[in-house]
């Protein structure tokens, strides 16, 4: 929960880099609480949106640390845009996320794990 919490209060810092266990700790957490009002919306069966608002709420936060994720393997926050691209573009950048860690300091900063 502590990474979670984390990148929440970053919440539009795009500079810097992210661990990896930062950004999956942040995507697993997102993950269980969408899950969760999903399924609260579903229990009630009435349209609260619930869902579609947590989304919104963590739209930038999500999309920071992504970016900082990416610095940390030294690569542009910009690559998130390859989603665009169907199918293979979402395949290429989870491959982007599970890679390690650039271990020497790189344009975007110090090695996460040491900042």
């Amino acid at each position: 929960m502590k990474w979670y919490i984390k990148v929440l209060k970053n919440y539009g810092t795009f500079s810097g880099r992210a661990s990896r266990t930062e950004y999956w700790m942040f995507v697993l957490v997102n993950f269980v609480i969408s899950f969760i009002l999903s399924f609260i919306q579903f229990v009630i069966d009435k349209p609260l949106f619930l869902p579609v608002i947590y989304s919104l709420l963590v739209a930038v936060p999500s999309l920071a640390v992504g970016a900082r994720r990416l610095h940390d393997t030294g690569k542009s926050g910009w690559w998130q845009l390859i989603t665009l691209v169907p199918l293979i573009g979402g395949i290429w950048l989870i491959i982007l996320f599970c890679q390690p860690s650039d271990p020497k300091e790189n344009r975007f900063g110090t090695m996460a794990k040491a900042a």
